[in-house]
């Protein structure tokens, strides 16, 4: 992409970005927005966080079965780390 075409993006990328903020700031429709939006934001959060939860048992309960295995077979660990039993 040559300069000038490179500043033109720039340039409508920021007339954008200023008139998104600008709506939302500046006008009662884009407060309303904010207002409703905001509710939405948080519940999206607190569902991250409680998949985020999720995910760090089953690498937890993944890596209990590692060991068992390990320890049933009898097989030494492998791995750099005394912690790590998996190669995941």
């Amino acid at each position: 992409m040559a300069d000038g075409s490179r500043e033109v993006a720039v340039t409508f990328a920021a007339a954008a970005v200023g008139a998104v903020i600008g709506f939302l700031f500046f006008t009662d429709r884009g407060r309303r927005l904010r207002r409703n939006l905001e509710p939405t934001l948080e519940n999206l959060a607190r569902e991250i966080q409680q998949f985020r939860g999720t995910v760090n048992k089953a690498v937890g309960v993944a890596d209990e079965g590692w060991k068992l295995v390990n320890e049933a077979l009898g097989e030494p660990r492998r791995y750099p780390t005394p912690r790590q039993s998996s190669p995941f």
